[in-house]
């Protein structure tokens, strides 16, 4: 029996246990299969094969709610799951909101691109992980790559439940980093470079072995500066992970639980008029192409925030039927735990300024934010974290930047925008994908 049939069988004995109980559920099984690599000082430092699988259930009775997991299929643990998930349901409140309503469902990701054969030999991987390091080291003052390496995954996904929803999902995906620790007279840097794909071939070790090495080598000298207002530009992997600490303004979970701070804030305006932000199903190369949520809906597009005005939230049907509204399926949930709100690529629309107007005159280029979901406050968007960059003008970098704080308020910044790039990148996780923003004055405590 292929692990595919299997999972497949205890789904359907699932299925029917829940039924004769007269409860309604979906069930999420995954198996995933992951491969890695690291290097020290020329040796292999990690090989590491490991395979796993997992079956998580949602039960629904009475509208009581509860979900239960077991990583394995063997029907004594499958009972045992079912069971633990009907007794707890028992000691949860009601809900008439969250019922099981995908009807039917029958949804495969078929795009190529998300799973394709490879190729490329464990020896070929091996070669890439050990030149990762030694690329860093033979740098002049490249004292070492403390953290580098190499790995890829394979997982497959079925979605069912007893309405007669059953979808499945294939992806393949494989990425590689390398940084570098530069010192020099008696000063340290350190900084990485990452690559992703969905194929070994796809990957571009000499750009994670340079990219690190050149800004770590960039920022050695970098300095904290005069403490006042600037207008800054963040990189792209900064941004994404400054916008990530503030996803709940976007959730409709959060806002069923009264803790988000947009939560009567539909169709006014929220963010400068120059900004536009899109959840989006499918993105040429994008890593988080699937064809159904964690429900069994088909994806879809949904315009969160249109020329600065708050548009819509993410929804599952939990949430828009609390709500009484359209769900956008953002249905999220893994095989272990309950049904959560969730994105797929956030796309920041392309604006009109070219290059050298968003950098015309003196800014801040911040390439490296520390501590920033402990330095952020989702509900009130304040934050406060360390950061590294380049003070610059006119497109140019004057001098390196570390040992300051930036500080401000995430939705007054989003409201204080100068100028947005005609050019869309995507961050290292290709799943953020954005111009270059500059923002009109963040607080930065320097000297």
């Amino acid at each position: 029996m292929t692990d595919q049939n299997a999972l497949q069988q205890a789904i359907d004995y699932v299925l029917d246990r829940v039924k004769a109980q007269d409860a309604a559920a979906d069930v999420i099984a995954n198996r995933s299969n992951n491969f890695s690599l690291k290097a020290n000082q020329g040796e292999l430092d990690e090989y590491k094969v490991t395979s796993g699988q997992v079956i998580g259930v949602r039960v629904i009775k009475d509208q009581r709610t509860a979900t239960s997991y077991s990583e394995s299929l063997d029907l004594a643990s499958l009972d045992l799951m079912v069971n633990n998930a009907l007794i707890n349901a028992q000691y949860s409140q009601q809900d008439q909101h969250q019922k099981i309503s995908c009807l039917d469902s029958r949804l495969a990701t078929i795009e190529p691109e998300v799973y394709q054969i490879e190729t490329a030999t464990v020896d070929d991987k091996i070669a890439l992980a050990l030149s990762l390091e030694q690329g860093v080291v033979t740098k002049p003052h490249a004292k070492s790559a403390p953290y580098n390496g190499f790995a890829e995954s394979d997982n497959h996904v079925i979605l069912a439940n007893t309405e007669g929803t059953l979808c499945s999902h294939n992806e393949r995906s494989t990425y590689c980093y390398a940084y570098t620790l530069y010192e020099k007279d008696g000063k340290q840097a350190m900084h990485g470079g990452m690559s992703s794909g969905r194929l070994f071939n796809q990957l571009d070790p000499l750009y994670c072995i340079n990219h690190g090495y050149d800004m770590a080598q960039a920022l050695l000298d970098g300095a904290p500066i005069a403490s006042k207002h600037y207008s800054v530009i963040f990189t792209l992997s900064a941004l994404s992970n400054l916008f990530s600490a503030y996803g709940m303004c976007l959730s409709g979970q959060a806002a069923m639980k009264g803790i988000n701070p947009w939560r009567d804030a539909l169709h006014s305006q929220v963010a400068s008029p120059l900004l536009t932000i899109t959840d989006t199903a499918y993105v040429n190369g994008g890593f988080a192409i699937k064809a159904f949520d964690s429900e069994g809906f088909a994806t879809r597009d949904t315009r969160l925030i249109g020329d600065g005005k708050l548009q819509s939230l993410l929804h599952n049907s939990h949430t828009a039927s609390y709500f009484g509204i359209e769900n956008t399926a953002n249905g999220a949930r893994s095989a272990k735990g309950g049904l959560g709100v969730g994105g797929s690529h956030t796309v920041i629309s392309a604006g009109s300024s070219s290059d050298a107007e968003i950098t015309a005159g003196e800014y801040l280029e911040l390439v490296e934010l520390q501590g920033v979901h402990s330095g952020a406050d989702a509900v009130s968007g304040d934050f406060s974290f360390g950061a590294s960059g380049f003070l610059c003008r006119d497109g140019q970098r004057l001098q390196a930047v570390r040992g300051i704080t930036v500080a401000g308020n995430f939705y007054q910044m989003i409201k204080e925008i100068d100028a947005v790039g005609n050019q869309l990148d995507n961050d290292y996780n290709r799943s953020f994908y954005a111009p270059k923003i500059r923002f009109s004055r963040l607080n930065i405590a320097g000297k």
